[in-house]
Parts: C-alpha cells; structure tokens; sequence
C-alpha cells in the first residue's frame, strides 16, 4: 500500500511557541509530503513496494541501483518525520499526552544508566544538545535503544536513520531502533530561530512527549 502523509495527534499551532504554526504547516505539508510522494514513485512496482516504511528503510539495498538513492532520501524522510511528530505533544496536553518535563519509569532508568542523568551536566541533555549543534549541515539527532535496553545517542545526515545501519553501515549512526529523533534541517526552525540551533534545541525539550518515547522503548528493548 502507498504511504501515506499522517495525521497529526495535535492541531497546527498546538506547539507553539516551540514550533510555530506556519512552520508545522509548511514542514508537514510541503517537505514530508514531498517525501511521501517521491518515496511512492521510486517504490511503485518494486517487491518493497508494499513494505511498511521501515523495512523499506532497512532493506532498500535490495532494489536496483537506481533505485537506491530516491528510496533513501524519501522514504527515510517519511520514517524521521513521522516518528518526529509522533513524540512531540503541547506542553498543557492531558495525561500521559503532555509535551515537556522529564521520562519516568523504565525508560528514565535506562536514560541514567547510559548517561549518568537526565539533565545534570554531562548528562542526557547535554550530550543531545552537543550531538545536535555537533551536526554539520541538514541532520537528525537520535536516541537509538539496542537489545536489552542500552541506549544510544547519535545523529545522521540528511534524511539517513539509524534503520539503514545495514545498508549503508556507519553513515547510518548508531544502529538499534531509534525512539526519538530532532529534525535539524534549517527549514524545521529557521522562522522562529534563524542561525540559532542551539535555541531550538533547547526550547524542543518543552514538546517532548516522554509518554510516547516510552512505549518506543519498551518495544525497543
């Protein structure tokens, strides 16, 4: 079945001041359907033709060489937006959909065996924030877990993601199932931020939705 553009779980300006409204407009419906688009024109009458996003993501290797390209950058594009709109959620969202403060539970656990601490220095959020300024050009930034629960931060280029780790090794980052991901292409900030990524980075930790990164990594792990 052809992808699809996805809904979001939240109206247009539901992030603001985060993410303003006219940047999630044109973000959504512009570069991620383009995506969408371009990924269901290279997959069209292909044996992934059918396959969910991320197996094509894994698996795209196995089209022919002309092919390989266009699936990339699409379909890796479809992947790193959806997941990106799936975990962000307003700051007043109700229960368990609210952006912002900090993971609890198992997920919380695994963040400070691997990174020492959520938000003390040297922890979780520094190491993302260094990872995120530390990406030259367009990128993402990724919390990837393996088996067993390890967690991982890295960051990619382009519309690259950690599921491609087979197919194009370590280009692809750090491997196992990325749970979030920070869109760092200028167009995902530039109207409210301009040259500064450091500002976006830390203003994104208010929509975070660590509800949802939790059910990623209890899946994940």
């Amino acid at each position: 079945m052809p992808f699809e553009l996805p809904a979001l779980p939240y109206a247009d300006n539901a992030l603001e001041p985060t993410i303003d409204a006219k940047t999630m407009d044109i973000h959504r419906t512009k570069h991620h359907q383009a995506y969408v688009t371009n990924a269901n024109k290279a997959l069209e009458g292909t044996p992934l033709a059918s396959a969910s996003v991320e197996e094509v993501c894994r698996r795209f290797k196995e089209l022919p060489a002309d092919k390989h390209g266009p699936v990339r950058n699409n379909a890796g594009g479809h992947f790193n937006h959806t997941l990106f709109w799936n975990t962000m959620a307003p700051a007043s969202g109700g229960a368990g959909q609210r952006g912002g403060g900090a993971p609890t539970g198992d997920l919380a656990a695994a963040i400070n065996a691997s990174f020492g601490s959520f938000d003390a220095p040297g922890g979780f959020k520094e190491k993302w924030a260094a990872a995120a300024v530390a990406r030259f050009g367009s990128g993402w930034v990724w919390l990837c877990v393996h088996k067993g629960g390890k967690l991982e931060i890295c960051h990619t280029a382009n519309q690259d993601n950690p599921l491609m780790k087979d197919a194009i090794g370590d280009a692809a980052g750090c491997g196992g199932t990325p749970i979030l991901g920070l869109d760092v292409w200028e167009h995902a900030y530039y109207l409210n931020y301009q040259n500064r990524r450091p500002d976006y980075v830390t203003a994104w930790w208010n929509v975070v939705n660590w509800a949802k990164v939790g059910e990623g990594f209890a899946k994940g792990k």
